[in-house]
């Protein structure tokens, strides 16, 4: 009886097509919803993620996200080096600087202070090149585009540039590149290169130099340091080490995990974005119900007669319930399959064009669930007349 109902729902062509096209479309927005969260919530931490020797993270007890941050003192770079554990400690300061580029347009910078020795802070991927030892010379930077498309350009001919008869803002531009140069808070910097940094969220260039160079660079300020990253010697814990150093320095102090737990804690409670987020999977829901059931329901309807012969039969209401959540079922097993797909197509061509797309394990299994429900809220609907159904009142053309 279960196969006789799957061949019912495949002989109607066109009801059957969009049924697996609204659960598909369904599958498909929850899923790129989920996976646009994940994208955002993880570039939340990126700068954490870009420094993995850092164990602990060492900040103002107020702070409890990595982009809404408050300065200390500089002897706390002092004070964490002398708790018992600590392999090293390394300063970190961030700033936002305005930059006059090269055609006269300013951009806002998230600027990052470097510990000068170790330049502990640069991005892995370039620590100890070639490119991020030329951060010690003088006025040398590295940049990043943190994301953001279009931000870092400079003209393409000398004749363009800032200050040759004013701003050219008009003018054709290129990608800076190594040797170029720009104010930052009208100091002269001097580009060394790329620093391959991981995208942030919110997109922001990026814009990184030694901490005396930071000094120098930004407007006079009582602290400078934002972060002390320690790491801890061979055998100590990193959540043992974060409490001994937040008992003897009175500053707060968190694992890389945890600081990222807490970013991604603060995220949720203060973004908007993840209430756009919310807004969409609501919209696909909503669409994906409204398609799925009243095809469901119309096909059922349609399909009384035959149901009343089978109840005519000596098919139970049990029976014909469960045929109609059969059909639901297999609708819902293909049209998921087939929203999944599209998002594995869809994911990599978003996420090159610069958008914060992440799909993580559960986000497959989020979409599968929530493509249930609405299945099995659609069935539960459509399986009304069938339950109402009199074979007699069927045959006489009264229902």
């Amino acid at each position: 009886m279960l196969r006789i109902a799957v061949k019912m729902l495949a002989g109607d062509r066109g009801k059957y097509a969009g049924l697996l096209f609204g659960i598909a479309f369904t599958s498909f927005l929850i899923t790129f919803a989920a996976s646009f969260f994940c994208g955002f919530m993880t570039r939340g931490f990126s700068l954490i993620s870009d420094n993995p020797s850092a164990d602990v993270w060492v900040m103002d007890p107020a702070v409890e996200s990595v982009d809404q941050t408050i300065n200390i003192p500089a002897s706390a770079l002092d004070r964490v080096r002398s708790v018992t554990g600590v392999q090293s400690a390394a300063p970190l300061a961030l700033a936002v600087a305005e930059a006059r580029l090269p055609q006269g347009r300013f951009q806002s910078f998230q600027l990052i202070g470097v510990d000068d020795a170790t330049l502990a802070g640069v991005p892995m991927a370039r620590r100890n090149s070639p490119v991020s030892l030329a951060l010690r010379a003088p006025d040398a930077v590295l940049i990043d585009s943190g994301g953001s498309v279009g931000k870092l350009e400079t003209p393409r001919f000398e004749r363009d540039q800032w200050p040759h008869g004013g701003s050219h803002l008009a003018a054709p531009t290129r990608l800076l590149a190594t040797g170029d140069e720009f104010l930052v808070n009208d100091h002269r910097v001097i580009v060394a290169g790329y620093a391959n940094a991981l995208p942030r969220f919110p997109p922001r260039p990026l814009l990184y130099t030694t901490l005396s160079n930071a000094v120098r660079i930004l407007p006079p300020e009582r602290h400078r340091l934002t972060f002390v990253l320690a790491s801890a010697m061979s055998g100590t814990d990193p959540a043992m080490l974060a409490r001994a150093i937040e008992t003897q320095t009175g500053l707060r102090a968190r694992t890389a995990a945890e600081f990222k737990e807490d970013t991604v804690r603060w995220n949720l409670v203060n973004s908007e974005d993840v209430g756009d987020v919310g807004a969409m999977l609501t919209l696909a829901m909503t669409v994906g119900f409204g398609m799925t059931a009243v095809l469901l329901y119309i096909f059922t309807t349609e399909s009384l007669k035959q149901y009343a012969v089978l109840k005519a039969m000596g098919a139970t209401s049990g029976l014909l319930l469960a045929m109609v959540f059969v059909q639901a079922g297999v609708c819902a097993l293909i049209g998921t399959g087939l929203g999944l797909g599209m998002c594995g197509i869809a994911g990599p061509i978003v996420a090159a064009q610069g958008f914060p797309f992440r799909m993580m394990w559960f986000t497959p299994l989020l979409g599968s669930i929530m493509v249930l429900v609405v299945c099995a809220l659609a069935a539960l609907i459509s399986a009304r007349p069938v339950l109402k159904l009199e074979p007699a009142a069927v045959f006489a053309g009264r229902s």
